[in-house]
């Protein structure tokens, strides 16, 4: 059995572990990566981590996705901002992406208390004034990775649609629930694996059905032709990493006997490189 982000680099996963460093990639391979399994009895509460402000989430726009062969990215204007949390300035989004599992299988990156949630949203903003990750390289850029989504739409590997009248509001939890949230200093999930990325987990989860779930997988494909399932990485360890919480709510409900299924909400910031 291969997971997706295994399978595009040929690794097995009993292979996986930082003494089988991709070839290429060896941060992948070191400390600090992520995602990460959040244990929520050892977290640390603290009052330091403000509310997030989100600017032009409410915003109606015409956004395009990609199907990249190995997961679809949708490309945000650069109205869509970011602040607050804690973050050193403003964030332009970039693209987001999902990840996912497959038929009656789980597929968020992160855990919580051990439990995987069906699906993980990748929201990606660069700090102003870069223009690119590899700017934004030897500074602070920011991820959001929200577990809610519903979209109908079918791409082969290589080709672009143009979605209508999007909002990026309709995806994350309300206002209200954006002020609780975990905090860790992680990587990217996927090779290279960039260092210094600081993510937001959401304590508010968000729904969607296992029907919903099986239509988005059905309507996206790998290169080789086969449908796109399992396409997360598997938790890595937490190393001698602190995860922070903001001192509200609970942890998300356990999802592990619901199938009407649950999403995560997680939010990243990172100096990376492309």
């Amino acid at each position: 059995q291969y997971h997706h982000w295994n399978r595009l680099w040929f690794v097995p996963d009993h292979l996986q572990n930082r003494n089988e460093t991709l070839k290429g990639f060896p941060h992948c391979g070191g400390l600090h990566q992520s995602p990460i399994n959040i244990v929520t009895r050892k977290v640390h509460v603290t009052n330091n981590l403000p509310p997030l402000i989100f600017i032009g989430y409410t915003d109606i726009t015409n956004i395009t996705v990609e199907n990249k062969g190995h997961s679809a990215h949708f490309a945000l204007p650069p109205s869509v901002r970011l602040t607050g949390g804690a973050l050193p300035g403003y964030y332009r989004a970039a693209q987001f992406h999902f990840h996912w599992g497959g038929k009656g299988r789980p597929g968020s990156e992160h855990t919580i208390d051990g439990e995987r949630f069906p699906m993980e949203l990748h929201i990606v903003h660069i700090k102003e004034p870069y223009s690119s990750l590899a700017e934004a390289q030897h500074d602070m850029a920011v991820c959001v990775s929200l577990e809610l989504f519903f979209f109908y739409f079918s791409l082969s590997p290589g080709s672009t649609t143009v979605i209508p009248n999007f909002r990026l509001s309709d995806i994350i939890p309300p206002a209200s629930d954006l002020h609780h949230y975990y905090r860790y200093v992680g990587s990217m999930t996927t090779p290279g694996c960039e260092h210094a990325v600081a993510w937001t987990v959401f304590h508010r989860t968000l729904s969607i059905s296992s029907r919903q779930l099986d239509a988005i997988v059905k309507q996206c494909r790998f290169w080789t032709g086969l449908p796109m399932t399992d396409i997360y990485r598997p938790t890595q360890p937490l190393d001698d990493r602190i995860v922070y919480s903001t001192n509200s709510g609970t942890a998300p409900k356990s999802v592990i006997h619901l199938w009407n299924s649950f999403f995560l909400a997680v939010l990243l910031t990172s100096a990376l490189t492309q």
